[in-house]
């Protein structure tokens, strides 16, 4: 790892319920947090029976973004992450959305899957909490899902990710505001059969001690602590005096106990139902608490892709092994594209890092679609790369490297880029076109190594020179730049080579 100069990072999570951004200083190798910010926007209540975002939660939303954006502006781009959850992987018009809060913040919004989520919570508790010896439950409730995680150290064993979080099942079971014991009773037997999946093998590979984290548990920790009905985090025993005093206060808005905050009321009733499913399902006695969670996990996600620690090589690593790439090929082909991006990379525009580091992943797995069947091999790998669970990968980025595995040979999709945000098409494209060329001089999975190859561009115009005869040398070679010179102009990119 290269020395870790003195800098400042900032992470923001866009919740269901909460936007919450944390800045710190990385000073001497040590993470200081210097700031936090919090607004319950309760995005998640905006969202439709269409799964569609309304106006008014969308602009609470982009005005909470603008706040927090001034406060980061100084921060260096590469040490901003700000990530999208439940709410916004459902949302159908959550590109309009992204568009204009890439604008208020200053900074893109990923958009992360569950386990992707479970896995970044995990890290924050367990850098807020570091044990190496101890296998730990973590629970995390937000304000769409819950996320469940068994691990140890830094390393998970199970992530998962449920569709229940305090805002979509307080609008199933508390939607008018009242408690009754028929209400709480549903809503935890709902929580139950989401969990009845995943019970097994959870109690099967054990713990050691739970931990909660997040909004939703802390509030419940800070109010039963604050009755006296428990000394530390959260007993099985002191979450049934909260729902049996909920139940008698009977209305959301009557709720008035010390260590609750007012905007937090409105979904009180439904965290407790689902915190109270958790613990009769796994047979919890009691949880600790940890103050760290997805932000945190964020920060040390992005520190490590920063200072060369990027958990998404490792990702690509075990894949390729998964589906028994052919690395020797792989590898010939990565290197030949990489020649090819620096030579053109001033000209193309292209970023040095993050536009290398996709074209490097997409050349080592672009063959992985052939552990399926040869036959449109490319399709398949696309539906992998585009499908699967990538620990550190959001949406974004595993729609970009589908498209480069999906683009690698035969027809070029156009029309499928559609997928991918203008403002970064161009240079998806690209890089798919770089990748193609390589994986072209490579057709015969030779062991000879290529000639000294020259790759210009001028704008859609790229032009191959070769040593002076070696293409007359290599019949096949020429062939087959030919067809993909007619593959390239359904893209309206003209490929000439000598």
């Amino acid at each position: 790892m290269t020395p870790i100069m003195d800098e400042s990072y900032a992470a923001v999570d866009l919740g269901s319920n909460s936007f919450h951004m944390i800045v710190a200083n990385l000073v001497d190798g040590r993470l200081q947090i210097i700031d936090r910010m919090k607004e319950m926007v309760r995005l998640a209540s905006g969202l439709n029976d269409k799964h569609e975002l309304s106006k008014e939660s969308m602009q609470q939303a982009l005005e909470c973004l603008q706040r927090f954006g001034q406060r980061i502006r100084e921060i260096p781009h590469l040490n901003v992450r700000a990530v999208g959850t439940n709410t916004l992987r459902q949302a159908r018009n959550g590109e309009d959305f992204l568009a204009r809060a890439h604008l208020a913040l200053g900074h893109p919004i990923e958009i992360i899957a569950g386990r992707e989520e479970a896995r970044l919570i995990y890290s924050g508790v367990a850098h807020s909490l570091y044990d190496e010896a101890s296998k730990r439950l973590v629970i995390d409730i937000g304000g769409g899902s819950t996320e469940l995680i068994i691990g140890c150290g830094f390393n998970t064993y199970y992530t998962e990710s449920l569709y229940m979080g305090c805002v979509n099942m307080g609008q199933r079971f508390f939607d008018d505001g009242k408690i009754k014991a028929k209400k709480m009773r549903k809503a935890i037997l709902f929580a139950m059969q989401e969990l009845e999946s995943l019970e097994t093998a959870y109690k099967k590979m054990g713990w050691d001690q739970a931990l909660g984290s997040s909004g939703t548990i802390l509030s419940i920790r800070d109010v039963v602590q604050a009755q006296g009905w428990c000394d530390a985090g959260i007993t099985a025993s002191a979450l049934n005096r909260l729902i049996e005093t909920l139940i008698a206060i009977g209305d959301t808005e009557s709720i008035n106990l010390v260590g609750l905050s007012e905007r937090r009321k409105p979904v009180f009733a439904s965290g407790v139902a689902i915190l109270s499913g958790v613990f009769e399902a796994l047979s919890l006695d009691r949880i600790n608490i940890s103050e760290g969670a997805l932000r945190e996990g964020l920060l040390y996600d992005l520190i490590g892709r920063v200072h060369d620690e990027d958990i998404r090589d490792k990702t690509i690593l075990d894949v390729s092994q998964r589906y028994s790439v052919d690395i020797e090929q792989a590898n010939k082909v990565r290197q030949t594209a990489e020649l090819f991006f620096h030579q053109v990379k001033a000209d193309w525009a292209l970023d040095k890092k993050a536009d290398l580091k996709l074209l490097q992943w997409g050349a080592l797995i672009h063959e992985i679609g052939l552990s399926i069947a040869h036959n449109q091999y490319h399709r398949h790998g696309a539906y992998l790369m585009a499908n699967s669970d990538l620990a550190g990968f959001s949406q974004q980025e595993q729609i970009k490297l589908a498209m480069l595995v999906r683009s690698h040979r035969r027809k070029f999709p156009l029309e499928e880029f559609e997928t991918i945000t203008q403002s970064r098409r161009i240079s998806i494209i690209r890089l798919c076109v770089l990748l193609r060329l390589a994986v072209v001089l490579h057709r015969s999975r030779s062991n000879n190594s290529l000639p000294e190859v020259q790759l210009s561009v001028n704008k859609n115009r790229i032009n191959l020179k070769f040593p002076s005869g070696w293409m007359d040398q290599h019949p096949l070679t020429l062939v087959d730049l030919s067809i993909e010179q007619s593959f390239l102009e359904i893209a309206d990119i003209k490929l000439n080579f000598d």
